[in-house]
């Protein structure tokens, strides 16, 4: 947007969230499979390039520092926390040169990017010194309530706190949500005046507000589309009030995309999930991290992907677990299958109930139907793999890698030995411990010779009798 230049975002981020009675920072709670700052980056990132919002950390800066220097924002350090008004003066040299800045806080994960185009357009056409984004939750209370100058004013005489409000005023259901705009100048002029009269001891930024108003300067509110926008959560309750708001959205905009959710009260879904239109998802499922999934697939009850991409046309039957792995065009997996990280199931593959794979490549229609483990293998187009085959991978230091062509049968409670290779139509005798390299179209059975002794078990009976 124009302008972009003169405006910066300050995120409140330094606190310690003591009320969640955690040694984590509050805003690395996260909502959605995201840190509640993330989302509030996500937003912001929206209005202004990362080089123009600034995180005040303090609590924990370094842990708030890796989970989010991947954005690019910048970070400036609030080292003992005295308020909000204080987490500014801090910030002052950082945003000086800005035209305008934005103040939104780190633990408010729900804020939408158009609510922060709003506030920024009308601050803008107000021409205002400050500008306060408000709401009118179904429960004010604990909230500073937004007097305004006159019935459907813009302009804003005070902002009241909870326990200075009047009984008059306890009917005011407009509140302040602790996002701000302002223009910078003004706001710096008036930040070496706050005082710390009160009963924490702090600087507020919301006082502001009263030494712009009793200096003469315009000072307005807007109202929020959605007071759950505005809504933090001081403890792990509230926070998980906002993650079912947050979530159910999330499964309502997937719908709106042509996806079917049965039940998505039940269902976990995060905030950068992908899913196409026509595919089904049934009750208690969690699609986590960055999973994307293609059209006209079914993903059945109790199954977790994490960080997973899945094809067109895909059946994940009940209870899969699926992690940093893919699953092509066709592929029907599980139920009760265990995709570990690395795996890579080919289109039109099955990989069925009780099978496990690691770092694992299944060529096109190749089968491992039932009770079997490939770790670090390749499996070529079209073979079969018996039920209770498992890759020996690991020597206990090192890990290495089995090969098995295309068309190849491996016949029920195989072992391959790795390092191995089996050649393209080869045929494995069941119960086989294959050590060595197996050529193409060659059988090969590798089990001890069965001995048959008739009558053994009749004459062991019978001297048991005697004795």
């Amino acid at each position: 947007m124009d302008g972009n230049n003169r405006l910066a975002i300050v995120i409140m981020a330094a606190g310690k969230g003591t009320r969640l009675k955690s040694r984590r920072p509050k805003v690395l709670h996260e909502i959605g499979g995201k840190p509640l700052l993330l989302h509030v980056i996500t937003a912001a990132r929206a209005i202004v390039e990362p080089d123009d919002i600034h995180v005040v950390i303090g609590h924990q800066a370094e842990r708030v520092i890796e989970a989010v220097s991947s954005t690019g924002v910048r970070f400036v350090e609030q080292t003992e926390q005295h308020g909000t008004g204080h987490a500014i003066q801090c910030a002052a040299e950082a945003i000086h040169d800005y035209e305008n800045i934005l103040v939104l806080s780190g633990d408010v994960p729900l804020i939408r990017p158009e609510t922060i185009q709003t506030l920024w357009s009308f601050h803008r056409e107000q021409e205002a010194a400050m500008t306060i984004l408000t709401a009118h939750p179904e429960n004010p209370t604990g909230y500073g309530r937004i007097l305004r100058k006159a019935e459907g004013s813009t302009e804003v005489s005070a902002i009241v706190e909870q326990k200075s409000l009047r009984p008059e005023q306890l009917e005011i259901g407009e509140i302040n949500s602790g996002i701000y705009a302002f223009r910078t100048s003004e706001l710096l002029a008036q930040l070496g005046k706050l005082q710390a009269n009160n009963a924490h001891g702090e600087l507020y930024l919301t006082d502001v507000a009263a030494l712009l108003v009793s200096a003469g300067k315009k000072v307005v509110a807007v109202e929020a589309a959605q007071a759950v926008e505005v809504l933090g959560a001081n403890t792990i309750a509230e926070m998980m009030e906002l993650d079912a708001t947050f979530r159910l959205a999330n499964a309502r905009r997937l719908m709106a995309q042509g996806v079917t959710i049965f039940r998505p009260e039940t269902c976990v879904i995060d905030a950068e999930v992908e899913v196409d239109a026509d595919t089904v998802i049934e009750p208690f499922v969690q699609l986590l991290g960055r999973t994307k999934i293609g059209f006209e697939s079914r993903i059945r009850s109790y199954t977790v992907i994490e960080n997973c991409t899945v094809g067109n046309n895909v059946l994940l039957r009940q209870s899969c677990v699926l992690t940093d792995s893919t699953v092509e065009d066709g592929a029907k997996i599980g139920p009760f299958a265990h995709l570990r990280p690395g795996s890579e199931i080919g289109p039109e593959a099955h990989v069925g109930n009780f099978v496990e794979t690691k770092k694992t490549k299944l060529g096109k229609g190749a089968k491992a139907n039932h009770l079997t483990y490939l770790g670090d293998a390749e499996v070529g187009a079209a073979t079969n793999i018996g039920a209770g085959v498992i890759t020996c991978n690991y020597d206990g230091v090192n890990k290495f890698k089995t090969t098995i062509g295309k068309g190849v049968f491996v016949g029920s409670d195989s072992t391959l030995v790795a390092p191995v290779e089996i050649g393209d139509g080869a045929y494995i005798g069941a119960g086989s411990c294959i050590t060595k390299e197996v050529p193409a179209n060659a059988l090969a059975v590798a089990r001890a010779q069965q001995i048959v002794k008739e009558d053994w078990a009749t004459e062991k009976r019978a001297h048991q009798k005697k004795q």
